[in-house]
């Protein structure tokens, strides 16, 4: 018995039913264009999901605790700017990650302290750094794309091993770190916590304020290493190098189970709407449709799954409050 409970508690999970989609679209869209299943093309949609399921996972900290962090596409280009810069003059992979890092956490910095101290809403405050962030990439590069990348740069991203690739090894083996932190650990714990009841939090003694600014650096530093990986598979930084990747990474978030008023999620169902996401955008090229619809079909299809989601649980809480309500009533009887 215990191990078909298990089972059906696993099926329950809301990171199993987007896996399941994400296979289901495999399944469908290889029906119609067999190249879609081929292995080559499951290892290519990994490999440009790469970037936003290390976006998704630090999304995940700033969500969970209630907020938003809007600031993660102008923090990609500008660190993917930096990056660039100082590989193409001859710095070492190790100081570019460095000081992508130290400006990723820097920018994090600045949001915590706006939305702690200030007191500033989270939406607004990481509007504004996305803002200027977009200003400060376009001052640095003089408005010009960086390129001449080092060759070894870009085949960091395709090295392989026994045929597997390193980089998707890695950050995935991240994923499941981050996740046993998150689930496992009493201070992972602390940011579910404050997302679901902040007033409880507080008075159980969690250092509600401190956390809240350790999930904006750490989505800065994700963003971070996001930009450096950017510049590793694309092989330049353009001007508008992440424009329109925070609103991706907020649906792959949603996608994978991650609520938008804190306290629910995952990473690894962030991980799996972030692939979800850049597979649809391949299964639009496999099925021919023109790009001009990938937006609508994508934002469609996120409002359905969401909506869907939504009325599944709506109708699983509704069972359980009258599982409960049976159980007091048995209770009941069973006293008088």
């Amino acid at each position: 018995m215990e191990p078909m409970a298990s089972m059906a508690n696993i099926i329950k999970l809301r990171e199993f039913r987007t896996f399941l989609f994400l296979i289901l679209l495999f399944i469908i869209v290889g029906f119609m264009n067999p190249d879609y299943l081929s292995l080559q093309n499951i290892d290519k949609s990994l490999k440009s999901s790469l970037m936003y399921m290390v976006l998704a996972v630090g999304m995940t900290f700033v969500l969970l605790t209630g907020n938003l962090d809007i600031s993660v596409g102008g923090t990609l280009g500008l660190t993917a700017a930096v990056c660039g810069t100082i590989l193409r003059d001859g710095g070492s992979i190790f100081t570019a990650v460095i000081a992508a890092i130290l400006i990723g956490a820097g920018i994090g910095l600045i949001n915590g302290f706006g939305v702690i101290k200030l007191k500033i809403s989270s939406f607004i405050m990481t509007l504004a750094l996305l803002s200027i962030t977009r200003v400060i990439q376009v001052m640095y590069t003089n408005g010009k794309w960086v390129e001449n990348i080092p060759a070894h740069v870009k085949r960091l991203s395709n090295f392989e091993i026994l045929g597997i690739n390193v980089l998707t090894v890695i950050v995935i083996l991240a994923v499941i770190l981050v996740q046993v932190f998150l689930s496992k650990s009493s201070k992972g714990r602390y940011y579910n916590a404050i997302g679901d009841n902040v007033d409880g939090a507080v008075s159980l003694g969690i250092p509600v304020k401190r956390y809240i600014a350790y999930s904006f650096v750490i989505s800065g530093i994700c963003a971070a290493l996001a930009g450096f990986i950017f510049v590793s598979q694309i092989g330049f930084v353009s001007t508008n190098a992440g424009v329109g990747m925070e609103l991706t990474v907020i649906a792959a978030c949603v996608l994978g189970g991650v609520s938008l008023s804190g306290g629910i999620g995952t990473v690894v169902g962030a991980a799996l709407g972030a692939i979800i996401l850049t597979s649809i955008n391949s299964a639009l090229v496999y099925m021919k449709v023109p790009a001009f619809w990938n937006d609508t079909i994508s934002g469609s299809l996120l409002i359905i799954i969401v909506v869907m989601d939504a009325l599944l649980a709506f109708n699983a809480n509704k069972k359980a409050k009258k599982l409960r309500l049976n159980a007091r009533v048995l209770q009941k009887e069973a006293q008088d």
